[in-house]
């Protein structure tokens, strides 16, 4: 008896990036893993800033052309970027002179040397009734005029920098400014 095989779909993407996470706060040099599967077992990995300019690039181990595997790796940034937004791209490069890229993923990212130089983490904060971000960045860093280093961690969840709800869990850079 003959059993008929079905193509199926495949059930992971040939690029799931699990480190960072959307908008994440990242540190330099910026770790970056997941499981994919590459041509030739390579993918590659770009950081840009807010701009859209290459800040860094890497080639990473991955897989093989028709399997997954985890990758990790750690790209250097160089040095704190320019700007505090930015975002992560791995995708597949391949085709006449690798200049084809396929398959990516882009993780928009925060970068946490932009807002601390010596960054090395954040704490959590919820908001209470009567906060203000300025208020925020006095009791966290002994200067109410930082409160953009408070806005820029959080533009995910605040659009308005005069306007953050009790409940609200924030994320406050930490280093040891």
């Amino acid at each position: 008896m003959k059993v008929a095989i079905e193509e199926t779909k495949v059930g992971f993407p040939p690029i799931s990036v699990r480190q960072p996470q959307l908008h994440d706060l990242v540190d330099d040099p910026l770790k970056v893993c997941g499981i994919a599967t590459g041509f030739e077992g390579r993918i590659s990995a770009r950081v840009r800033d807010d701009s859209g300019a290459e800040i860094a690039e890497a080639s990473i181990r991955a897989g093989g052309t028709g399997n997954w595997g985890n990758f990790q790796a750690e790209i250097d940034l160089g040095g704190p970027p320019a700007s505090s937004q930015g975002t992560l791209e791995v995708f597949n490069r391949g085709g006449a002179g690798d200049e084809i890229e396929s398959n990516k993923v882009v993780v928009p990212i925060v970068f946490g040397t932009a807002l601390i130089k010596q960054y090395f983490g954040f704490e959590q904060y919820e908001v209470q009734s009567g906060d203000t971000l300025r208020a925020l960045a006095d009791r966290f860093y002994g200067d109410a005029n930082l409160w953009t280093r408070l806005f820029e961690a959080n533009r995910n969840q605040i659009i308005d920098p005069n306007r953050i709800f009790p409940g609200q869990v924030l994320r406050v850079p930490i280093g040891p400014e």
